[in-house]
C-alpha cells in the first residue's frame, strides 16, 4: 500500500473535522461522536457528523453528502476525527469504504498507518477486489 506524507492543508482538514465535532458533539441523545471532513479539488470543504439511529450515518457519508449537494463531483482527501482516538484519526468503515471508492475512486484518506503515525493512502487500496458497480448504457 502506498503511503502519502501529510501536509499543511491536511492539517488544516483534521482540524477542520475536529471542530465540527467539538460544536456538535453529544454522547448522549444524538451520538454525535465523529467529525468528517472532505476537501474537493477545487479546494471546496465540506464537514459533517455522524448520526446515529436505526440505521445510522457515518460523519462521511454525511461530509461527501453536503459537497455532493453543493454541486461537487471531483475529490481530493477526506478525514474522521474522534476526540479519544490516536492522532485523532478515524479510518472509515466497510461501508464508507465502499461508498467512498463509487463516489470518488481517486480519493485520499487520512488514518493512521500500522505504526500509528498520520498518513494518507488511496481509497481502493483499502478495499482490494472490491465491487465495482456496473454501468448499464443504451
Amino acid at each position: 500500500m502506498r503511503t502519502y506524507e501529510l501536509d499543511q492543508s491536511d492539517f488544516e482538514l483534521i482540524e477542520m473535522a475536529m471542530n465540527v465535532l467539538e460544536k456538535n458533539f453529544d454522547d448522549g441523545v444524538y451520538n454525535h461522536t465523529v467529525g468528517g471532513a472532505i476537501r474537493c479539488k477545487n479546494g471546496n470543504v465540506y464537514l459533517g457528523v455522524n448520526c446515529y439511529e436505526i440505521h445510522g450515518s457515518c460523519a462521511e457519508y454525511i461530509a461527501i453528502g453536503a459537497a455532493i449537494t453543493a454541486g461537487e463531483r471531483e475529490f481530493e482527501t477526506i478525514v474522521a476525527t474522534h476526540d479519544k482516538a490516536h492522532n485523532h484519526l478515524l479510518a472509515p468503515c466497510g461501508n464508507c469504504r465502499q461508498m467512498l471508492l463509487n463516489y470518488c475512486p481517486d480519493i485520499k484518506i487520512i488514518l493512521n498507518d500500522e505504526a500509528g503515525n498520520p498518513v494518507k493512502v488511496e481509497v481502493k487500496d483499502l478495499l482490494p477486489l472490491s465491487y465495482k458497480r456496473i454501468i448499464v448504457s443504451d
